[in-house]
């Protein structure tokens, strides 16, 4: 293999292949973010009207009645990729192609030179499977040359440089990841990995909408956005209202309670996971790390999270949360700082 540090000659890329989102950032200075979306024509008609063979993003969220739509990724992983006996085969190479496809795509976003080699770094779940790092791999393997999987969360620490004494919280739409960091590389003991993460909310969140009030006219889509819009987990005097289809004709509803549980809904398994990775640590470092709690990734921008995450601590003797920054690109640009660093043994050639 060429030598990976000559940067005038490879481009290398910290890709966060997100269940919701797909965010990728490259050392030519582009950084891009997609909605984790593919979709097909269903026939002639819509090949014609659409004008492209496959879109991606919000294109095909806004085409989707146009279109066979796949979301690839379901918590954190090709979905299917653990046990592809829940599905025929052809739906399951679906799913495998259009993982292919979205990496294809955020790729060519950040501008490649012709012929230059490309190597990436790719956040996956703290607790992915074997299988499932294997599955991610062959997903990059047409457009990478070289690939390196990782945890999320210690992409998110790496970019922080928060390598001792922290823990890191990434709650993204198919998982939250939870990593205790001391100074080297983490060990199985020192990661937890939760389904109560973004889509849990939303299935929730509708599901309590519904029960209130049956009559109204909601999508998961429409759901999600009111939360990207609206989630909060601490009390207040604020109403959460939104305009629905009742009957085909426009209804306003106060969802305020509803969006309050779905979104806090997440909280009590967080915390859970926290005491377990604090109750199997060293006692001496223990509240370092209590006091350096960091929320990455999309639900961590929920209204109060971290102040209600933090009361949450003070069962363990109290600590401090904050939030990152950016949290669309905290695990690409983590990744991208991998890739510059690791050594090149750690790279497996794709092609």
């Amino acid at each position: 293999m060429t030598e990976l540090r000559e940067h005038s000659e490879a481009l290398f890329l910290g890709i966060d292949l997100g269940t919701f989102k797909t965010s990728i950032t490259a050392s030519n200075g582009l950084r891009q973010t997609v909605l984790s979306v593919v979709g097909w024509p269903k026939d002639e008609v819509s090949r014609k009207l659409l004008g492209s063979r496959v879109v991606f993003g919000n294109e095909a969220m806004q085409r989707r009645l146009a279109l066979n739509l796949v979301r690839p990724f379901e918590k954190g992983v090709i979905k299917y990729s653990d046990n592809s006996s829940l599905a025929g085969p052809e739906e399951v190479e679906n799913y495998k192609a259009a993982a292919k496809e979205l990496v294809k795509h955020v790729v060519g976003l950040v501008n490649a030179r012709e012929g230059q080699k490309v190597y990436g770094v790719i956040g996956a779940p703290a607790q992915a499977s074997v299988v499932n790092k294997q599955s991610l791999i062959e997903a990059a393997s047409e457009t990478l040359d070289s690939v390196m999987i990782v945890s999320e969360p210690f992409a998110v620490a790496y970019g922080l440089d928060k390598l001792g004494d922290a823990l890191i919280i990434d709650i993204g739409a198919g998982t939250v990841d939870l990593c205790r960091m001391h100074g080297s590389l983490p060990e199985e003991g020192d990661q937890i990995t939760l389904t109560t993460a973004g889509d849990y909310v939303d299935e929730l969140f509708l599901q309590l909408i519904k029960e209130n009030h049956p009559e109204a006219q909601l999508t998961i889509n429409m759901v999600r956005e009111a939360k990207e819009k609206y989630g909060f987990v601490t009390d207040t005097t604020d109403r959460t209202l939104i305009r629905v289809p009742v009957g085909g004709k426009p209804r306003t509803l106060d969802i305020t309670e509803e969006c309050r549980r779905a979104c806090k809904s997440i909280v009590p398994p967080i915390l859970e996971a926290v005491g377990n990775l604090i109750a199997t640590y060293d006692p001496e470092f223990q509240q370092l790390i209590l006091n350096n709690v960091i929320l990455a990734g999309g639900m961590s921008q929920i209204r109060g999270l971290d102040s209600v995450v933090e009361e949450g601590l003070q069962e363990y003797g109290g600590g401090k949360v904050a939030r990152v920054e950016e949290p669309v690109y905290a695990g690409a640009d983590g990744s991208l700082k991998l890739a510059y660093d690791m050594p090149e043994s750690l790279w497996r050639e794709l092609k």
